[in-house]
C-alpha cells in the first residue's frame, strides 16, 4: 500500500511539473484556473443540444463536448430535448426546429454564409445559449469563438454576438515541395507525406484542419509557388483528394500551384503559349480531371515570369493573358485563379521596387472576374519593415489579395521571437489615399474601397513536422494572428497577443502584462538590430540568414545587398525620389508628398526612399551615423531585456516550453550582436566615423564576419 501511494504521489508530481510540447497550439482547453469563474461557467452551461446531421456539425458537437468538459472539469450531457437551464443549443435553423423558432433571423442575416450568432435566449421556459449560423461551417466557427471566450476568461455572453468574416478567402500558402522539403521553412519537413498518401491519413492532417477552422482559415495551397507539375498528374491528384476529403468538413478548400509550363512537362505539348488552342484545350481537360477527384477544388495559385519561373511573357503574352486562360477554363466549376504580382526581371534595369507596378497597372481591368491578384505587403520582399506596396492604391478595377509571410525568412528565421501582428497591422492600416483619406490597405483588400466582391488574404505558412508545428513556440502566434486578422482586420495587435497568450500559456494577469509587452515590442526590436531607418535586403544571399551588406557578386544586381543600401563616402540609402529611381511616383500624391520630403518622411522609411549624408541631423539630435549606431546597439540590448523579461515569467510557464524559449532567446541575443557588429563595421568603412562614446567596440573584425559560411542553413 505504501509503495502504491508513493507511486501515485510521484505520478502526481510528474504531471504537475512536466512540460508541454506545444502540439495542442491554442486549443489546449486546460481547466479554468479561477475557481469562482469556473463555478460561474458551470451555472450557465449544463448541457449541449446539437443535432450532428452532417460531418461539420458532428465536429462542432465533439468540439463542444471536449472543450467544455476539460475547461469546466465536469461531464456535460448531450441532449436531444430542452429540459434544463444552461443548455448550449447549436446548429442552423434549417436543421433545428428549436433554432428556427428562436427569432434570430435578423441576426443571422447579418452573419452571412460563414458568420455566426451567439445569443443568450429563453426558449420553452429554459435559459439557453444559442450558437447558430446559416451554414454548418458558420456554426463550427461560432463554437470555436464561444470556447475561445471561456479559454480567455471572458464573461458568459449577455448580449448577442454577431460575427462575419471581412475577407472572403482566408488562406495559408504552403511553400512545400513534393520531396517534403519546405522552401523558407524552419520547422522541419512538410507535414504532407506524399509517399503514404492517399491510403494513410496521418492524424496530424485532421489536427491541422481543426486548428485552421478555429481561426477561420478556409483555404490551403498545398504546394510551393515554385511549382512542380507532377502534382497535377493522376497519381498525385489521388493524394490531393485524400487531403481535401479530410479538410472539407472543417470548411477548408484545397488549392494547388500551377506550373505554367505543365502542358509541355506532363502534357507533351511543344508550347505553353496561353493563346494556343491546344494549350487552352489541355488546361480545360486537366481542370475537368481535377474536379472529378475534388468537386470543391478551390483553384490555382500561380507564380509566373518571376525568379526564373515560366510564364506567359515567355511567349510575348501578358500576365492577363496567362491568368485569363486559366480563369476561363476553371470558371464553369466556380474556381478562381490567384496570380502573384511578385515579379522582377534580370533584363529590366528599373528599380526592383517599381517592376511589379510597371507590369500590372497597365493591365488593370483586363483580368477575368474570377482572378485575384496576390500582392506582397511590400514591393521588395517581406522585409522586417517595408512601406506598403504601391499596387494597393493603383488598380481599382482588379481585386487585390494580400500576401503576408508567416515563416520568418528575413526575421530571424526559426530562432527569433518575433510577433508579426504589428507588421501586419502597420501595412493594413496604411492609407493609400486611393479615394482620399481613409482608403487604407485593409479597405482595398476587403473590397470596400472599389466595391469588389472577391477578396482574400494569405500567409506563407510557417508550419512543419516539428512537434510544435512552427519550431519556435512563439511562432505559433503568427499563424494565429493571420487567421484572426483575415476574419477581422480591425482587431488590435494587443488583443490578438493577449488571446493567444491566454490560450497558449496562462490567464494570470501578472504573466499577461509582461508577456504581452514582450510580444508587442519584439518586431520593433528586430527591425532596430537588422534593418533600422529603412535599410533593407542586407541579409546573407541565398539562405538569407544573418547580415551580409558587403555582398556584390551575385549574378543579378537586385540579389546583391549593395544594390539596396548604396553606401558610399557621401552617405547611405536608396534614392527613390524624382532625382533617383522615382519609385515614389507610383504612390498617390498625398503619400508621395509625405515620403519624398525629408522633413516629413517617417524616419523608419528614410533610407528606403532617400540617400542621406552621414552627417544628416536626425530628429533625435544625433547625426545619421550616430543614429545607426544607436539603433543597432539599442536593438541588441533590448534582446537582453527580452531575456530578463522571459526569466521573470518562469513561475507561469511549464518547464519544457520555458527552457525551449530560454535557449532560443540566447541564440537571438547572439544573432542580434552579430547583426550589430557586422553591419556597423562594414558601414564604418564608408562613414569613416568612430563609434560614439559609451559603445563597446566589436570584439571581432569585419573580415571575420565576411568569411562566415552557412552551407546547411535550413529552408533554402
Amino acid at each position: 500500500m505504501k509503495n502504491s501511494t508513493l507511486l501515485f504521489l510521484c505520478l502526481c508530481c510528474f504531471l504537475l511539473t512536466k512540460g508541454e510540447n506545444g502540439y495542442d497550439l491554442w486549443l489546449r482547453y486546460p481547466p479554468v484556473a479561477d475557481k469562482m469563474l469556473q463555478a460561474t461557467y458551470r451555472r450557465h452551461i449544463s448541457a449541449i443540444m446539437i443535432n450532428p446531421s452532417d460531418a461539420t456539425l458532428n465536429i462542432a458537437r465533439q468540439e463542444l463536448l471536449n472543450g467544455l468538459s476539460h475547461l469546466l472539469q465536469t461531464r456535460l450531457s448531450a441532449t436531444t430535448t430542452l429540459h434544463q437551464d444552461g443548455t448550449v443549443v447549436a446548429g442552423t435553423p434549417q436543421q433545428s426546429p428549436l433554432l428556427a423558432q428562436a427569432d434570430i433571423g435578423g441576426l443571422l442575416k447579418a452573419a452571412g454564409n460563414e458568420g455566426f450568432v451567439i445569443v443568450p435566449k429563453t426558449l420553452q421556459g429554459k435559459r439557453c445559449i444559442l450558437i447558430s449560423g446559416n451554414t454548418s461551417i458558420g456554426v463550427l466557427y461560432g463554437v470555436f469563438h464561444f470556447l475561445r471566450g471561456l479559454q480567455t476568461a471572458q464573461p458568459v455572453p449577455v448580449l448577442p454576438i454577431v460575427s462575419a468574416p471581412k475577407i472572403q478567402l482566408r488562406m495559408l500558402d504552403h511553400w512545400d515541395n513534393l520531396n517534403r522539403t519546405v522552401e523558407r521553412g524552419y520547422a522541419g519537413f512538410s507535414i504532407w507525406n506524399w509517399h503514404t498518401l492517399p491510403t494513410y491519413i496521418d492524424p496530424r492532417y485532421i489536427d491541422y484542419a481543426r486548428t485552421n477552422a478555429s481561426i477561420g482559415i478556409n483555404g490551403t495551397v498545398l504546394t510551393n509557388v515554385n511549382a512542380n507539375a507532377t502534382v497535377l498528374t493522376p497519381a498525385y491528384l489521388e493524394k490531393v483528394k485524400a487531403l481535401a476529403d479530410v479538410f472539407r468538413p472543417y470548411g477548408i478548400r484545397v488549392y494547388l500551384t500551377a506550373r505554367f509550363s505543365a502542358p509541355m512537362e506532363i502534357g507533351g505539348l511543344a508550347t505553353a503559349d496561353p493563346l494556343n488552342d491546344s494549350v487552352r484545350g489541355w488546361w480545360k481537360e486537366k481542370i475537368k480531371e481535377i474536379y472529378s477527384y475534388i468537386p470543391d477544388f478551390g483553384g490555382f495559385l500561380v507564380k509566373a515570369n518571376s525568379e526564373g519561373q515560366p510564364g506567359p511573357q515567355d511567349y510575348h503574352r501578358t500576365h492577363a493573358d496567362g491568368a485569363n486562360m486559366l480563369a476561363d477554363a476553371i470558371a464553369p466549376y466556380k474556381g478562381i485563379v490567384i496570380w502573384r504580382a511578385f515579379v522582377y526581371s534580370h533584363d529590366n534595369p528599373a528599380d526592383r521596387h517599381k517592376q511589379a507596378y510597371d507590369d500590372f497597372v497597365p493591365l488593370d481591368g483586363q483580368f477575368r472576374p474570377n482572378v485575384l491578384l496576390q500582392v506582397k505587403n511590400g514591393a521588395i520582399d517581406f522585409m522586417p519593415r517595408e512601406p506598403f506596396h504601391p499596387l494597393f492604391g493603383a488598380m481599382p478595377k482588379t481585386p487585390l489579395m494580400m500576401e503576408f509571410q508567416l515563416t520568418q525568412e528575413y526575421l530571424g528565421q526559426g530562432t527569433s521571437l518575433v510577433f508579426l501582428a504589428p507588421l501586419f497591422k502597420e501595412t493594413l492600416e496604411s492609407d493609400t489615399y486611393r479615394k482620399g483619406a481613409g482608403s487604407t490597405v485593409a479597405k482595398v483588400i476587403d473590397g470596400s474601397v472599389d466595391q469588389h466582391t472577391l477578396s482574400g488574404m494569405a500567409g506563407v505558412a510557417n508550419i512543419g513536422s516539428d512537434i510544435d508545428w512552427c519550431g519556435h513556440p512563439f511562432a505559433q502566434a503568427n499563424w494565429y494572428a493571420l487567421g484572426r486578422l483575415t476574419w477581422d482586420h480591425t482587431l488590435s495587435s494587443e488583443q490578438i497577443a493577449e488571446e493567444w497568450l491566454r490560450m497558449t500559456f496562462s490567464n494570470d494577469l501578472t504573466f499577461l502584462k509582461s508577456a504581452t509587452r514582450l510580444m508587442l515590442e519584439s518586431r520593433d526590436i528586430i527591425v532596430q538590430y537588422s534593418n533600422p531607418i529603412g535599410l533593407h535586403h542586407i541579409m546573407g544571399t541565398g539562405h538569407h540568414y544573418g547580415p551580409a551588406p558587403w555582398v556584390d557578386n551575385q549574378q543579378r544586381p537586385e540579389w546583391n545587398p549593395v544594390y539596396y543600401h548604396k553606401a558610399d563616402s557621401a552617405g547611405i540609402g536608396f534614392d527613390r525620389t524624382a532625382t533617383g529611381s522615382n519609385a515614389l511616383a507610383q504612390y498617390q500624391p498625398a503619400v508621395r508628398r509625405q515620403w519624398e520630403d525629408i522633413t516629413t518622411c517617417d524616419e523608419k522609411y528614410l533610407l528606403w526612399f532617400h540617400h542621406m549624408p552621414w552627417h544628416f541631423r536626425m530628429k533625435s539630435g544625433r547625426n545619421l551615423w550616430e543614429e545607426l549606431c544607436y539603433q543597432y546597439y539599442t536593438g541588441a540590448d533590448r534582446v537582453t531585456g527580452m531575456q530578463h523579461t522571459w526569466e521573470s515569467l518562469r513561475p507561469f510557464v511549464d518547464p519544457q516550453r520555458f527552457e525551449q524559449v530560454t535557449m532560443l532567446l540566447k541564440i537571438q541575443q547572439q544573432e542580434a550582436t552579430w547583426w550589430r557588429n557586422a553591419c556597423l563595421l562594414y558601414f564604418r568603412t564608408f562613414s569613416h566615423m568612430p563609434l560614439p562614446a559609451g559603445y563597446a567596440p566589436p570584439d571581432k573584425t569585419l573580415e571575420y564576419y565576411q568569411q562566415l559560411q552557412f552551407p546547411f542553413a535550413p529552408g533554402n
